[in-house]
Order: C-alpha cells, then sequence, then structure tokens
C-alpha cells in the first residue's frame, strides 16, 4: 500500500474514531468511547506509516 493511500485510510479511521467517541460521550456509552479511541489510534498509526514510507522514499530517492 502507498503512503498516500496509508495516509488517507488514517484520517478516514481518525475522523471516525473522533466520532464514534463522540456519540459515546453523548449516550454515556463507554465501550463506544473505548472503541472510538481505538480507531482513532489506529488512524494516527496508518498516518505515521504513510510518513515512515514517505521518510524512506526520500532516503532511497537521494541514493
Amino acid at each position: 500500500m502507498g503512503s498516500t493511500r496509508d495516509k488517507i485510510k488514517g484520517m478516514a479511521n481518525e475522523a471516525m474514531g473522533n466520532a464514534k467517541q463522540g456519540v459515546g460521550k453523548a449516550m454515556d456509552d463507554k465501550e463506544m468511547q473505548a472503541k472510538g479511541k481505538l480507531q482513532e489510534l489506529k488512524g494516527e498509526g496508518q498516518q505515521a506509516k504513510g510518513d515512515a514510507k514517505d521518510a524512506v522514499k526520500k532516503v532511497v530517492d537521494r541514493a
């Protein structure tokens, strides 16, 4: 998977996770809040993976 695709999927997961957290908070649903937080963290990880791929590509391109 390319770095841009990782970043896009990461942003989508982060957004969905934040939405779940908001709904969970509004409904006083701790489980939904926790699931939302996990999805947000997954998204952050995907974005970091995309950033790492970009960094590696820059190093390889310089070589």
